[in-house]
Parts: C-alpha cells; structure tokens; sequence
C-alpha cells in the first residue's frame, strides 16, 4: 500500500512533507540547515510526536554538515546550542528530547573518534530511527489489530497516522492492517480544532488508502457515541507519563470522557519513545501555547473579531482513569503497568489480549 512520507533523507539534504497546504497541494520543503528544519516543526510543516523526533534527529546531521570542529568533544560543544533550539521548538511532545538524548548518548560514547567518523555514526543514527519508527508503527499495529471486526466503526481524533510518524502511523497502523487483511470497517475522523488536522490530513490520508472515512466536527462526537455508532475509539500520543496519564491534541481529554460516559472503550497508541517514566503525572507535562491567531483564523480567513482573548493550548491530559488501554509495539497494557514497560519480567505478565 503506497503512502506517503511526512519525511524523508536525501543527498544531504532533508524533504519535508508542507503539512500545512494539505489537502489541496502536496509539496516537499527542502531543508539544508538544522534552523529550516526547526522552523518547520514550529511551524507545523511538520507534526506528529515520532515524525518530528526524526526531523530533530535529521537537523542534527544538518547541523553536522556547516561544524568545523578538530575533535569530538569540540564538535559535540558546538552542537549543544543545536540540540537547545531543537528541544524548544515544541515542548509538549516527548520524542524529540529522546532523539537528541539518544544521538547524545552516541556522541559520548564514541567522543575519541575523528570528527568524520562521528559524524557519519550520527548520520546512520537519524537515519536509523526512522527507519525503526517505520517497523515500531507496524507492531503497534499488529497488536491493536484484533480489535478490527468486520463491520466495525472506530473513531479518532487529530492525526496519529503516517504522516506523524516514519510510516503507517501509530492509532491508525492497525487500520492500514485491516485494510490489507480485507477486514470491512469504517472510520469517523474528527476534524480537530484549530488547526483541522483530522479534517485535512487525516481523511485524506486515509482516503488515499482506499479506507472508509467520514468526517465529523468535534462537537458531533458526543452524539455519535451516544447514538451507539462507534465500537471504540483509538488516539496517538504525545507524551505518556509514570501514572498512565496521556497528553495528545487539545480535545482529546473530552472526547476520552465522553466514551466512559457512553461505555465505549478508549485506546491510546503509544510507542515506548513517546512513554517518559520521568514524570509522574499529567500535571507535569509542559503544555504548548501557540499562536492565537490558529484559533481566529482559517487559511488566513478572520473568524473572530480583532483583539479578542484567545486560550490556544495544543494539548490537553486525559488521565489514566479514562484510558481503556495504552497500545505499544510490546503490547498492550493498562496505564497503572504502563511504569514497567521497560522491565523484561514484568512485560509478558501484564500484557492484555484485545
């Protein structure tokens, strides 16, 4: 099944999928330098947890390109104010701090090589984690798949699909599955206020699969599951703490309240990367702020008078209590196990069947 890519590495250069003129016009940014690719993920070129961790990991190769450094430790130096700017472009979202933490890890290790060698170890280390990304997208899937029954409707929300991620998505992998399976199901995206990811990205990545999608406005949500329409609803993540709390896009907590009020099940799917067992609670999570003008405006259409007051917060926390299952490429779990993700012993006993 063809999709496309939010992301991509090419001749030393960066492709970036311009999100932001979805659905009308596809178009690739070239980027050449780490700060065109920070802008991009500012600016929401580029979205998604795992698919901006990647863009972080490919700026910093980016960035390796323009450094005349005569060791290691001078290179890793003068990359640090890199890895500050990147780290600030979109707080919320854990993935990025676990890219950079990860290539820094790799530069300490290996700090006595020749520049060359360590920035090619850096090079082939981006690359590598988008690639895994691609093959953890696909686990998650195989493990949310049982869940897929022919004539079955799942809803979600935002957009947790390839164009977030390195490939298949993460809430929508199992749906590219079922698709390839012949399972018979349909989708009820959410248009998501306000910048529309899920009316403009992703029904149209799901109508590019051939997958049986509907639209709905946020507010309609509430009536469809009360009306008994949706079997269960599945959403991505951007960050996933200690106590099993989620942070994903403004509006998913109401819509996670709204399933336990009409007894339909509420899954959330993770990848381990995007789990940060350093938080305890939600409360702890930064929540972005953006740019007002995403909530008074459509494609630079005034909707609101100018100079109204604008609360324009990019996540919300839905606490555990709320979440049926969290969905990771090691299984799926409740959010009170989800601390012992990275315990081997206590992983095969507290994995649920779905």
């Amino acid at each position: 099944m063809a999709m496309l890519e939010a992301i991509r590495w090419g001749k030393d250069k960066v492709y970036i999928l311009e999100q932001r003129l979805l659905p009308e016009k596809i178009e690739y940014l070239k980027c050449i330098n780490y700060e065109e690719v920070a802008l991009a993920i500012e600016n929401l070129s580029i979205r998604g947890a795992p698919a901006i961790g990647i863009a972080s990991a490919m700026a910093v190769v980016l960035a390796c390109k323009n450094i005349n450094a005569l060791s290691g430790r001078e290179l890793y130096e003068k990359l640090k104010p890199v890895f500050q700017r990147l780290l600030n472009t979109r707080p919320t979202a854990v993935n990025i701090k676990w890219a950079i933490e990860r290539i820094e890890t790799l530069i300490i290790k290996n700090i006595n090589l020749s520049v060359n060698k360590l920035k090619n170890l850096i090079k082939n280390e981006a690359i590598k984690i988008h690639e895994e990304d691609r093959k953890t997208n696909k686990k998650i899937g195989q493990y949310a798949l049982p869940l897929f029954k022919d004539g079955c409707t799942v809803m979600t929300y935002c957009n947790a699909g390839a164009l977030a991620t390195g490939g298949y998505g993460t809430a929508t992998a199992p749906m590219y599955l079922a698709k390839e399976k012949g399972i018979k199901f349909r989708v009820i995206a959410c248009e998501t206020r306000p910048v529309l990811q899920g009316a403009r990205i992703t029904s149209f990545e799901l109508m590019q699969a051939g997958i049986d999608v509907t639209l709905i406005t946020d507010n309609t949500a509430g009536a469809v599951l009360k009306k008994g329409m949706v079997d269960f609803v599945i959403v991505g993540t951007d960050r996933t703490v200690k106590n099993g709390d989620v942070a994903n896009k403004i509006g998913t907590y109401s819509l996670a309240v709204l399933c336990k009020e009409n007894k339909v099940p509420f899954y959330v799917a993770a990848p381990i990367s995007s789990i940060d067992l350093t938080i305890q609670t939600g409360d702890n999570i930064p929540i972005e702020q953006r740019n007002p003008d995403e909530v008074t405006t459509i494609k630079n259409i005034k909707i609101a008078p100018e100079g109204v007051k604008v609360i324009n917060m990019a996540f919300d926390v839905t606490p555990a209590k709320y979440v049926t299952a969290i969905i990771t490429e090691k299984g799926a779990f409740l959010p009170k196990d989800i601390k012992y993700i990275k315990n081997p012993d206590k992983i095969d006993k507290l994995r649920l069947k779905l």
